[in-house]
């Protein structure tokens, strides 16, 4: 488990050895068909549409922080909006707008619908949400270490899920962002926003959707030094018990990554997010562990 590569970040480092148990994980990433069945099966509400708590946000922000005005408490989600020209790429609020009324029904604000994305992944999904769901149908979210595994489809050593020829290479391999971003989306891939689920080849353990489409949820979580502190050993399956930021792990990269800013469709990249964040470009998939004696 770890960085291949040029590309490979200190977090990804080093590569090291790690145990896991004979586990199950969905085909694809879970779409809004199959989370519309859980909600009219639940009435469950997710973390985007829920009212915001100021006592509770003002804990994940630095001391001080002034309290926004009562008419931006109400239920929203981040959506990605392009710049109109070129920007600098360690600013992400130029691109991210937080709109009233996003959230997984309504992908881009309160006029939009999922007619002809029902088969798209779902979006603005947080880890909650995507825990809830995992739970509804008798599985869970996978670990770091199970989620690389899979990614890797049984080839050792290499940086994608297809193996090591670069994504924008020969045909197209996942979705992500073509072009420069994140004003000019030239849509090689043939999308500007998330494919349905299964648009681009499975990797050798046939699982779609690996690298791009959305980012998906693990159950661990995140810790940047993690792996520096469990080189000398085999690593613990389930990550480790805190994280000092609160965040739990994200993987596989989403339409909206590229080599320019974001290579989060190798097989080793990771990150971290607040379990209460759902963007339009975060989902998840399911994992199960397999039962001995059962198939």
């Amino acid at each position: 488990m770890g960085g291949d590569g040029d590309q490979a970040l200190t977090n990804e480092l080093p590569k090291h050895r790690v145990d896991i148990s004979a586990f199950y994980l969905d085909q694809t990433e879970v779409t809004n068909a199959q989370f519309r069945e859980f909600v009219n099966a639940t009435g469950y509400i997710t973390t985007a549409e829920k009212e915001i708590d100021w006592e509770e946000m003002k804990l994940q922000l630095p001391p001080g922080t002034p309290k926004p005005p009562d008419s931006l408490f109400v239920p929203g989600a981040l959506v990605f909006s392009p710049t109109h020209q070129q920007v600098r790429l360690d600013d992400h609020s130029q691109w991210w707008q937080w709109v009233i009324g996003a959230n997984w029904q309504h992908p881009e604000g309160s006029e939009s619908n999922l007619n002809g994305l029902m088969n798209h992944p779902v979006v603005h999904i947080s880890w909650y949400d995507a825990d809830a769901y995992c739970k509804w149908q008798g599985k869970r979210l996978p670990t770091e270490a199970e989620w690389e595994w899979a990614a890797r489809g049984g080839i050792s050593n290499q940086t994608y899920p297809w193996g090591i020829e670069e994504l924008n290479q020969g045909k197209s391999k996942a979705n992500s962002y073509q072009g420069l971003f994140p004003y000019q989306n030239t849509q090689k891939d043939g999308y500007e926003g998330t494919a349905p689920v299964k648009s681009y080849a499975a990797n050798n353990y046939g699982l779609y959707d690996m690298a791009g489409n959305v980012w998906e949820w693990c159950s661990d979580w995140y810790d940047a030094g993690y792996y520096q502190s469990r080189a000398a050993g085999i690593a613990n399956t389930n990550g480790p018990k805190q994280s000092n930021l609160q965040q739990r792990v994200i993987r596989g990269g989403s339409f909206l990554c590229n080599d320019q800013y974001c290579s989060g469709y190798r097989n080793s990249r990771r990150m971290g997010t607040t379990p209460d964040t759902g963007m339009n470009h975060t989902g998840c998939r399911c994992a199960q562990t397999l039962q001995e004696g059962k198939q």
